[in-house]
């Protein structure tokens, strides 16, 4: 072999196994993929797929599921000392004189045989506590909505790390080869429409191999841009074209070796493929009437939260391996009474018909779903409090998500918070521990699913986390 040609072998030899490549542990989950094997990296997988309804902006955990009854007697009256240990502060009420207590206004009740406390802001919730498994001792590191954000995507505060669906794209693959390993919905609550924005680093790729970041689906027009062939051209057109592409990328990666010109290829092939198994999948008309009732009157609207949970269950049958909801409107620093409700009309439905359809689908055991916001809420008001009316800055110490379907406990409550749902007091879970669980119930051992990047071996986990047991079903 003439040296040229040995040294872009090399190159390309080496950046797959090495410095930009698969891992063995990938490398395996792929031939594994390819024998139509789906159990998971490490050990068996409880769940096939996530379904992850992230609700951007930070749910306030004391006015919708962390129930404290004492704090009614405390309204008004300043956030003890003792309990806010001088925790720091945004700037947003850092200036403030006084943390004056606002306990919630909504009622909570039991429901369920498991007892769950759920407000009454979420009564289709309350009606499926039973499969759900609620986490009150979730806390973060970061105060504000960005970098809180970005580590509950990617495990990592600053930008740049691959998000947690690409991960498992890159680690056990897809297993429909005509949609996309990782897909991506937004919706905009109207508790608070002007919240913060959303990037599309949050769905990336990162360091990884680009193929394996999320697509994002759209509300209007084509539901990924440029899937209907420009007029004039027909499917025949557009595959001759795409052969022709496929043979000038292939003459560049002879010339230079990058692996990223073959994940064009693949790109261009998967694209081409979704024109057919794209529109058939956003097409509803062929749901029972019942079905899209379940998840509420906007089920019917492109672009909600109720139509993007039932187009998350159709991903879902499909193979498609991690479905991220993304619902904005939760940042409800002032006027939180009204907004919170709104934001609670736009999700609880379809949160719950979500679960209701993939059990009755048969789907939910080995789909696990998750659902919460980057951080919680504190329990003193931001700005003047009244009877009726406050506000809640961000508060990373102490807030709640929940888990159901696939290799997760029914009816189960982890962790407490303490009176003022302010500081953890029982079994404390951090984001590197949710993402170690999750990967757990999805087999894969969260120490093992790695990539080299500049010399280190990085992992979703970074150098963190402990999977949570006692959630395990």
């Amino acid at each position: 072999m003439e040296p040229t040609s040995n040294h872009l072998l090399s190159i390309t030899r080496r950046r797959f196994f090495g410095r930009g490549g698969v891992s063995a542990a990938a490398l395996a989950a792929v031939m594994r993929e390819a024998a139509g094997e789906t159990s998971g990296l490490h050990f068996p997988a409880k769940a096939r797929r996530v379904i992850y309804l992230f609700q951007s902006g930070a749910p306030a955990q004391m006015d919708l599921f962390d129930y404290k009854p004492s704090l009614a007697a405390r309204f008004g009256t300043d956030l003890p000392d003792s309990i806010r240990q001088g925790q720091r502060l945004t700037g947003m009420t850092a200036g403030q004189d006084r943390f004056p207590i606002a306990p919630t206004r909504f009622k909570f009740a039991r429901h369920g045989q498991s007892g769950a406390w759920v407000s009454e802001l979420m009564p289709h919730t309350a009606r499926v506590a039973d499969e759900l498994c609620f986490i009150k001792s979730m806390h973060t590191d970061a105060i504000n909505h960005d970098p809180a954000i970005t580590f509950f995507q990617t495990g990592a505060e600053l930008a740049g790390r691959p998000s947690i669906g690409a991960w498992l794209s890159y680690g056990i693959g897809s297993e429909n080869r005509d949609l996309p390993a990782f897909v991506a919905l937004l919706s905009n609550g109207s508790g608070n429409p002007m919240d913060q924005p959303l990037y599309d680093r949050l769905w990336g790729s990162g360091f990884l191999p680009t193929k394996h970041q999320g697509v994002k689906f759209r509300s209007q027009g084509d539901p990924v841009l440029f899937l209907s062939n420009p007029a004039g051209l027909d499917a025949g057109a557009r595959r001759r074209m795409l052969d022709d592409l496929a043979k000038l990328n292939q003459m560049q990666f002879a010339d230079v070796g990058d692996p990223e010109i073959n994940t064009r290829i693949a790109q261009y092939e998967l694209a081409y493929r979704m024109q057919t198994s794209v529109p058939e999948l956003t097409d509803i008309s062929t749901e029972p009437a019942s079905v899209i009732d379940l998840y509420g009157p906007e089920a019917r609207t492109p672009g909600t939260f109720a139509a993007n949970c039932l187009l998350a269950r159709r991903l879902a049958e499909r193979g498609v391996r991690f479905i991220q909801l993304f619902h904005r409107g939760w940042d409800q620093h002032t006027k939180l009474p009204k907004q919170i409700a709104g934001q609670c009309r736009d999700t609880d439905q379809p949160s719950a018909a979500l679960i209701m359809d993939l059990k009755q689908c048969g789907l939910l055991d080995d789909t696990l779903v998750v659902w919460g916001g980057e951080f919680g809420r504190t329990v003193y008001c931001q700005g003047r409090l009244t009877q009726d009316d406050y506000g809640r800055d961000h508060h990373p110490r102490c807030f709640t998500v929940w888990m159901a379907g696939g290799g997760i406990k029914r009816g189960h409550t982890h962790g407490e918070t303490d009176d003022f749902s302010y500081n953890i007091t029982r079994d404390p879970v951090d984001v590197h521990d949710l993402h170690a669980t999750i990967l757990h119930c999805l087999g894969i051992d969260h120490t093992k699913l790695t990539f080299k990047f500049q010399g280190r071996h990085y992992r979703l986990t970074d150098v963190f986390g402990n999977v949570v047991k006692p959630v395990l079903a």
